[in-house]
C-alpha cells in the first residue's frame, strides 16, 4: 500500500516525550528554525534526520507524520 504524508506529528511527539523543540534542535545540533519548520510543515524531514529525531524523543519514525493512504 502506498501512503502520503499528511500533517508532521513531531510537536505532539514532543509533547508526548516532555521535550521542547529548542532541546531536540540542541541535542541534533540543529538550528531551531529548522525543527520549527518542521512542526510548521514548511518542510519535510528527510528519513535520515526523521530517524535521529524518532531516536533522540524514543518514538517510532512512522508516528512522525500522519500516513494518509493512497488507492491510486
Amino acid at each position: 500500500m502506498k501512503f502520503e504524508l499528511g500533517r508532521c506529528l513531531l510537536n505532539e511527539r514532543l509533547m508526548e516525550s516532555g521535550k521542547s523543540a529548542e532541546w531536540l534542535a540542541k541535542d541534533l545540533l540543529f538550528k531551531p528554525e529548522r525543527v520549527f519548520d518542521f512542526i510548521e510543515n514548511k518542510r519535510v524531514m528527510p528519513l535520515k534526520i526523521a530517524i535521529s529525531i524518532a531516536d533522540s524523543i524514543g518514538c517510532d519514525v512512522r508516528a512522525l507524520y500522519e500516513l494518509i493512504p493512497n488507492s491510486k
